[in-house]
């Protein structure tokens, strides 16, 4: 359907060439070529994204596996680690949203200005965030508003889009909410942005 609501009627071009797209052994449709190995080259990457997933996951067993045999531990207990070894590859993962992600985007301005730690405080102070209050948001506390106004001229960014990653859900936040409420993401996503 197009924006007014109209089915969009297929367009051939009788002097291109078309290659059938399959899914699952069934015709879904037709493109060029072009688009055809754009499609290849995307599946591609993703497939080796998953192998590599799935190679970092065995490595982190295995470490945690020669922690606990040099630790004297038991190694059937590497199981048991299953939950923390998830919990670290969340802490790993680049933050959404919360004071973790305006964390990370003040992180990433320090590296683009190519300063020390000493040089950044003062360069946020310059902006009327102390050094205190600096010091607590890289801690952990919450980021307020009042953090807000003074961070958002440190990252050149709008106090909303600030807001909107201070307060919304990550991923798997919204995957459990969705799951409680037995709707999918799309819907939830939908609720929260309107």
């Amino acid at each position: 359907m197009n924006k007014n609501n109209q089915p969009l009627r297929l367009q051939l071009d009788l002097y291109r060439s078309y290659i059938p797209i399959s899914y699952e052994e069934m015709e879904v449709g037709f493109c060029t070529p072009e688009f055809a190995s754009k499609i290849v080259e995307t599946f591609n990457e993703h497939e080796q994204l998953i192998e590599d997933n799935d190679a970092l996951h065995k490595a982190f067993k295995l470490v945690c596996l020669d922690l606990i045999k040099k630790s004297g531990g038991n190694p059937k207990e590497v199981n048991k680690l299953h939950n923390l070894m998830k919990q670290y590859m969340e802490k790993a993962k680049r933050p959404e949203h919360g004071s973790r992600a305006i964390v990370y985007l003040l992180r990433e301005r320090k590296e683009q200005l190519g300063i020390s730690n000493r040089e950044f405080i003062r360069f946020c102070y310059s902006y009327k965030l102390p050094p205190k209050e600096l010091k607590d948001i890289f801690s952990g506390k919450e980021v307020n508003d009042q953090h807000l106004k003074c961070i958002s001229r440190i990252l050149g960014k709008s106090i909303e889009d600030l807001i909107e990653i201070r307060d919304g859900f990550s991923h798997s936040e919204i995957n459990m909410l969705a799951r409680i409420l037995g709707t999918s993401n799309e819907e939830l996503n939908q609720l929260f942005h309107n």
